[in-house]
């Protein structure tokens, strides 16, 4: 018998041209944060849309967003990111929230798309363990699979994790709007 081949272009898979789909890298990192605010605030600024919009967000020009805290809810936005001598970037996060423990755990998966191309989806895991007197240590765990290397995959988990500290960074911030002059005073700490 004859073995027959196939003529044409290969249809695409998931996102990529062609049969030479990368092989996806596994890569996991954790980042701690000290809070001074107790964990249901902390917590809160997870769960209350207006609150995590000042801290979470997708560099560029927003586009859209949606969010919806609950089990089987999740988070989406898209933005357009420009630098001077590149063409635009189109941005796109979506979530599912998997499990929400109040004050104590939230897990979710994403996907991160890059002009219509899933570069990586996550696994992250945000534990809320009290401190004293009335803090919070907030540890975020992220189990990423890298679907498509950038030009320098080698970056690509530095990226990912200096994006993460950059977006906690502007949690304490959040914190101290929602909680005024009467709350709790945030600060951020390795």
């Amino acid at each position: 018998m004859a073995a027959t081949e196939a003529t044409g272009p290969e249809p695409a898979t998931g996102g990529h041209a062609g049969s030479a789909v990368p092989p996806v890298r596994h890569d996991t990192f954790t980042v701690g944060v000290h809070l001074d605010a107790p964990p249901d605030a902390v917590f809160e600024a997870f769960a209350d849309t207006s609150v995590r919009r000042r801290w979470f967000r997708l560099p560029g020009r927003q586009v859209s967003y949606r969010h919806d805290f609950t089990v089987a809810g999740g988070e989406t936005a898209s933005s357009v990111f420009t630098i001077p001598g590149a063409p635009p970037e189109r941005l796109v996060y979506d979530s599912r929230y998997l499990d929400i423990a109040p004050d104590s755990r939230i897990v979710y998966a994403y996907t991160s798309t890059v002009d219509d191309i899933p570069r990586w989806s996550s696994l992250v895991t945000v534990e809320l363990e009290p401190e004293q007197p009335d803090g919070t240590h907030l540890r975020w765990t992220e189990q990423a699979a890298f679907l498509t290397p950038s030009a320098e995959p080698e970056h690509d988990l530095p990226h990912l994790r200096g994006a993460t500290r950059l977006r906690l960074n502007g949690l304490p911030a959040a914190l101290t709007a929602a909680a005024g002059r009467a709350g709790a005073r945030p600060r951020e700490g390795a």
